[in-house]
């Protein structure tokens, strides 16, 4: 059975504000029009393997080798060096992904509005961590590294972009849950590659390259793209364009809701991943008690919340469309994430961590499915998709900069581990209760 034969049926959401919707008020126009041909299989391997390749480019050089380029330059400033060279990349990435959204948005190529961007991103992205490989001091690092986020988070935010684009409401769920299963397959194959490197960071940032660059070729070719006609395109007033970053939680409620309930969910499940290391290390005791390297034990848990989020986000994304609601499934994964959180904290033992994991990804593999499917119904016009899913996008980006700041207050001054993973289930059920606040979506 192919994708396009999965079952299940929504009513079509009706725009925030029709009279904001171009395929409403100026006659029939493809590339903006509510999509309702299923897409095949073959189109939806192409974006599973554009996420793929993206968040292979993301991870593998967060994960280790950036912090291996790091002690190269300096082995006694590394901490520091890390952490300026990630915050300037994770600032660029919340500006990047709307910006980028919106370029597409206005895009008329006959290529179509996102190919040309999924290319472009692509291709600055893969020259930014060729040239990683060569850095010869601090500052050039940072600029790359920044490059690099630049380029992935345009890619990601045209392919974002293109499942609203093509994908029916109901078929949404399986599609949203096909991507996120790329995306953690992607972390996968980039830790993979910075494990098999063996601390040549140079190779490892070729490698790297090379999956970005491999990873987009499918959709390039396959991709079905709609060029938007050139009056179908409003005309560029600078201000506007600023202005419509800023999309408001008054006039469009259910967006508001969706956003809020994305960014406590993330900075939950950053909370409960952030000092998992130490937390092995200093409340499970794992070396004196099961003679396992806390390193050695982040893998292992990290291998069974992955396995278990891409399970889970393909099953859940389905079952949503067959159930024909979201919130629901929503509702209940958050759930599920803060369990996981009140395991590590009254469990603070190996048995427990693995549980702990397990649940976690169970949770939020499903949660990344469903709430993706679910935002795709209150974006507020066909002709602002990428932009408005970038400003989602920043409610994912955000919590990686505050959440080690939430995070180290609990841990050193309140309470510990065991207030540090109450506090994000607190957070991730806060998620959960907003979610009824939407009200454009079952």
């Amino acid at each position: 059975m192919s994708l396009s034969d999965l079952p299940g049926s929504l009513p079509e959401r009706p725009v925030a504000d029709p009279a904001l919707d171009p395929s409403r008020t100026q006659g029939p126009t493809t590339a903006l029009a509510e999509p309702v041909e299923r897409v095949r299989s073959l189109w939806v391997t192409g974006v599973v393997l554009v996420n793929v390749g993206i968040n292979a480019a993301f991870f593998g050089p967060i994960q280790v080798l950036l912090g291996q380029q790091a002690i190269h330059f300096d082995e006694g400033q590394k901490e520091a060096i890390l952490a300026l060279v990630t915050g300037c990349g994770a600032a660029v990435s919340m500006v990047a992904n709307p910006l980028f959204g919106a370029f597409s948005d206005r895009t008329t190529s006959r290529f179509g509005r996102r190919v040309p961007w999924v290319l472009f991103g692509a291709i600055l992205g893969t020259a930014a961590l060729l040239a990683l490989a060569g850095a010869p001091n601090v500052a050039v690092m940072t600029i790359l590294w920044c490059l690099v986020q630049a380029g992935c988070n345009g890619a990601y935010a045209a392919i974002t972009a293109a499942i609203p684009d093509r994908v029916p409401v109901p078929q949404r769920g399986a599609v949203g849950g096909l991507a996120a299963m790329g995306q953690t397959v992607g972390i996968l194959v980039g830790a993979v590659i910075a494990s098999v490197v063996s601390g040549n960071f140079a190779l490892g940032y070729i490698l790297c390259a090379a999956a970005l660059l491999a990873g987009v070729v499918l959709y390039l070719f396959k991709n079905g793209d709609v060029p938007l006609a050139p009056e179908a395109r409003p005309p560029f007033k600078l201000w506007t364009f600023v202005k419509g970053f800023w999309i408001s939680p008054v006039k469009y409620p259910d967006f508001a809701w969706a956003w809020l309930t994305r960014f406590l969910v993330n900075v939950g499940n950053h909370m409960v991943t952030l000092y998992l290391l130490f937390f092995l290390k200093d409340a499970v005791h794992i070396e004196e008690m099961q003679g396992i390297k806390p390193e050695f034990g982040v893998l292992i848990l990290t291998g069974l919340y992955a396995v278990m989020v891409i399970i889970t986000s393909v099953v859940g994304g389905a079952i949503s469309d067959r159930m024909g609601k979201r919130k629901p499934l929503v509702i209940a994964s958050s759930v599920v994430i803060s369990i996981a959180a009140l395991i590590l904290a009254f469990e603070p033992t190996w048995t427990g961590a693995i549980a702990g994991a397990v649940v976690l990804g169970v949770g939020f593999g499903a949660y990344l499915a469903v709430d993706f499917a679910l935002i795709t119904q209150v974006l507020p016009a066909a002709l602002d998709r990428g932009r408005d899913l970038g400003v989602i996008n920043i409610a994912n980006s955000l919590p990686q900069v505050i959440a080690p700041a939430i995070a180290s207050i609990f841990v050193v001054f309140w309470g510990g581990y065991v207030s540090l993973y109450v506090a994000a289930a607190v957070i991730g059920l806060l998620g959960a209760v907003f979610v009824v606040k939407i009200k454009g979506v079952a």
